[in-house]
């Protein structure tokens, strides 16, 4: 028989658009020419299981006090310095143990965990799309909710058929900055804004977060500016969680984020208008406490992704009436 020479194929899912020889992977290392088609080598399979509080995702607007069932699969589209989870989200396919999780097998797996939500979430779940796309509409259809947490470096088209089957995303935006997203992450800026308008107009519960690393991310200018765009395009109840930066990976020179720097991003985002903001991988004082957006008072109190105090009634403020951003029941 002649031999048969399959075609490189063009992969649709992020902004790489890699274009990808047959037997070879994208960036991601899960993507991959299988004889001239793009198969996703991880679907169905797992190399990460847990029940996690969901506010470690961190969300801390969407059924708070409730645990999770988390999963990923290795993988990962950006290749940022300070990874925290670089074992799972830069190694190859081969070179971890796997689960064995089919789509149809997970509303049951989470069931039996008392969770009544699921996240994809660790590495990156845009990049074994098919998996997740595939595992939130077997939930959905089961009656459980699907969340995301996502560095949101993805082309439209996906994201908003992704959307219409999610209920809630966490997006990481790493920096105002595009020499940032390059030089750190190699990535850029302006598809992950995309990304979070997207999410706010498909109507997700949607919460952002920045991770602040000293002397790359960590001035005035970008909290300001940060906190701006996300006022003027996602609205000023967006939940907003900065986080400190302890050093990992290819960035262990650098040195844990200062606490009054943290302290100064949560004071200029209030200057800016936003009403939820959050200190993440520190205790300061009311730092993971949620605030009527109206009036002020407290509505929930929370001590290490645990929540001590929740004075809300039916999703509203009990002193003012205010309804609160989120997902309460």
């Amino acid at each position: 028989m002649p031999d048969i020479t399959y075609a490189a194929v063009r992969c649709g899912i992020c902004p790489k658009a890699c274009r990808i020889q047959p037997g070879q992977s994208g960036e991601c290392r899960i993507r991959v020419n299988v004889d001239g088609r793009l198969q996703t080598v991880t679907y169905g399979r797992p190399c990460s299981l847990h029940v996690d509080p969901v506010e470690k995702k961190p969300l801390f607007h969407f059924l708070p006090g409730t645990p999770i069932f988390s999963l990923a699969t290795v993988g990962c589209n950006l290749h940022c310095l300070n990874c925290q989870n670089w074992e799972i989200s830069q190694c190859d396919p081969g070179e971890l143990p796997a689960y064995d999780l089919p789509p149809d097998k997970l509303p049951a797996a989470a069931r039996e965990q008392h969770c009544s939500s699921v996240a994809y979430t660790y590495t990156e779940p845009l990049v074994y799309y098919e998996y997740t796309r595939d595992c939130a509409q077997a939930c959905k259809a089961a009656g459980l909710r699907n969340v995301i947490v996502t560095a949101g470096y993805i082309n439209p088209a996906p994201l908003r058929e992704l959307c219409a089957v999610l209920d809630a995303a966490h997006l990481d935006i790493k920096a105002m900055s595009d020499a940032f997203y390059r030089d750190v992450c190699q990535a850029s800026l302006a598809p992950v804004l995309r990304s979070a308008e997207i999410m706010r107009e498909t109507g997700l519960h949607l919460e952002l977060s920045n991770l602040v690393i000293p002397t790359l991310n960590d001035t005035d200018t970008h909290f300001r500016d940060l906190c701006r765009w996300v006022v003027g395009h996602l609205g000023a109840e967006t939940p907003m969680h900065f986080l400190r930066f302890f050093p990992l990976y290819r960035m262990t020179h650098l040195p844990p984020t200062p606490a009054e720097t943290l302290t100064r991003a949560r004071d200029i985002a209030r200057a800016e208008g936003l009403k939820h903001i959050y200190v993440g991988n520190l205790e300061v004082p009311e730092g993971e406490d949620t605030f009527c957006a109206s009036c002020g008072q407290p509505l929930i109190r929370r001590l290490r992704h645990t929540v001590t105090e929740n004075l809300l009634k039916a999703g509203k403020c009990p002193a003012c009436g205010h309804a609160a951003y989120g997902v309460w029941s």
